[in-house]
């Protein structure tokens, strides 16, 4: 919990910045309302939470009717009546399951255990995406120095080149020197390119995680303390990653699910009530000669009782659905498994990550300070003839490197920090204190289709909360995707 208080925290702190500069928590915010991957699997628990009742409507009473208008086309025997109609057939039949031998008791409880692994997967795909989002700010971060850097290169050797330049023409220096000035400018300037290259790439996988293109962005705020071990990360991340929660659940659920099948080899009991009513609607009905009373035209009748079904042979169906389900019960423990040594290995891994990042951090802030010294002297040597060009070029490409490894190693350490976070299970919304609305109360629409007996209900219409990013000058005269498709798409057409 100290964690998860921290976290918040310090995502408070970073809003105190200009009006016109974005911050990491609000595009985290941005990305928890709008991105198509986390709308998406709510959307998907929205339909997990209808296999609660969808297995409990098994075991709820049914009524059917049936209406009907039949004529009589030929009769001979027995069957011959007096009037061949036509006839007016109605009836109404209604049955309560009393005993289906476990099956809808198993269904509902592993519908259950789906729901709680759905719940749990959204939280894994809130964390997995804020990771996300997390990279694409410090990518756009460190990108934008690095440009800046290669760009103050590039100044920086054009006018050791222009100098290079005057000095050969009052013989000064050689040609090789100003050969050598401008191959490292060539040199520079085509690793700018490459680095605007990077930031272009950079800027656009932010635009399809938080949904907008980004402007100036704000120093991320500090991570909150982490535990000091790996050992010590990986019991928190045991005992709350959402992943190994879900799986878990799922694992429960398939238990249940061999239970359901089970069942199937046992007897069911049903109370069954039916009515039924016919008229006859034109036609010589008939009577009695004697009496001279005809025949009634209409006739009615009502009966109950209890059923019993015994299944004494199904063709082996029984034992291949427990087979079935019990391989499947299987797959999903060895899953299980398989994502706890996942977790224990992504734990350690952002841990190492991290705590590698840091030095790495404290070793270039150290090699830039160096080399910056370096590059000054070399600098005055030149200047007084003991060092010559190259070697001051050499300096100014040492400090550029070290820069630019800072400033990776600087968005290394804090996407690694956010790793782990999210590996520990505490880098969703819940634990960011995000602005911009209330959080999604996943037990909400649970709650609304929970024991639904009304057979016209069935939720609301979509609602599309994911934000396209297509600008204007990138639409084709024929898109795909366009307002009408989505129009329909959120009408329930």
């Amino acid at each position: 919990m100290f964690v998860k208080i921290s976290l918040a925290a310090a995502l408070l702190s970073s809003t105190a910045q200009p009006a016109d500069t974005d911050t990491l928590r609000e595009a985290l915010a941005q990305t928890y309302q709008t991105n198509p991957t986390l709308t998406g699997q709510r959307e998907s628990l929205k339909a997990t939470d209808a296999l609660v009742e969808i297995a409990r409507a098994g075991g709820r009473p049914t009524v059917t009717g049936t209406v009907g208008v039949t004529r009589d086309i030929s009769q001979s025997g027995v069957l011959q009546r007096t009037s061949q109609g036509p006839f007016l057939n109605g009836r109404i039949d209604a049955n309560m399951p009393l005993f289906q031998g476990g099956t809808v008791r198993n269904d509902i409880k592993a519908a259950k255990m789906r729901v709680e692994a759905g719940r749990a997967t959204l939280r894994a795909v809130e964390g997995d995406i804020f990771v996300e989002a997390v990279g694409a700010y410090m990518d756009v971060m460190r990108d934008r120095a690095v440009v800046e850097l290669n760009r103050n290169q590039v100044d920086v050797l054009n006018t050791n080149l222009q100098a290079a330049g005057d000095r050969f023409e009052i013989g000064d220096v050689t040609r090789t020197d100003v050969a050598q000035s401008d191959a490292r400018l060539q040199l520079a300037q085509s690793r700018l390119a490459t680095a605007e290259g990077n930031l272009a790439a950079s800027e656009e996988n932010y635009r399809r995680i938080i949904g907008d293109t980004p402007g100036a962005l704000a120093p991320p705020p500090p991570l909150p303390p982490f535990p000091a071990t790996a050992d010590a990360a990986v019991r928190v991340a045991l005992a709350d990653n959402p992943d190994l929660i879900a799986l878990a659940r799922q694992a429960e659920a398939a238990g249940y699910d061999v239970g359901s099948a089970m069942g199937s080899r046992l007897p069911t009991v049903s109370a069954n009530a039916s009515g039924q009513y016919i008229n006859t609607l034109a036609g010589d009905v008939g009577g009695n000669p004697f009496t001279g009373q005809s025949n009634p035209r209409t006739a009615t009748s009502t009966s109950v009782g209890l059923s019993a079904r015994v299944p004494l042979f199904q063709g082996g169906l029984p034992s291949a659905r427990v087979a079935r389900a019990r391989a499947l019960e299987g797959q999903t423990f060895e899953q299980l498994i398989a994502t706890e040594r996942a977790v224990i290995s992504n734990t350690r891994s952002a841990f190492a990550r991290y705590e590698a990042a840091q030095r790495a951090i404290v070793a270039n802030q150290t090699a830039v300070e160096a080399n910056s010294l370096a590059l000054e002297g070399a600098r005055l040597e030149n200047s007084i003839g003991t060092r010559t060009i190259l070697d001051v070029l050499n300096a100014e490409q040492e400090l550029l490197n070290t820069q630019v490894d800072l400033v990776t190693a600087q968005r290394n350490a804090y996407v690694a920090g956010f790793q782990l976070l999210n590996a520990m299970g505490q880098a969703e919304a819940d634990d960011l204190g995000l602005d911009g609305g209330p959080l999604y109360d996943p037990l909400g629409n649970y709650r609304d289709v929970s024991h639904t007996w009304w057979d016209w209900s069935g939720g609301q219409q979509n609602r599309l909360d994911s934000t396209r990013t297509v600008l204007p000058g990138e639409t084709p005269e024929n898109p795909i995707v366009d307002d009408a498709l989505l129009e329909d798409v959120t009408d329930g057409q």
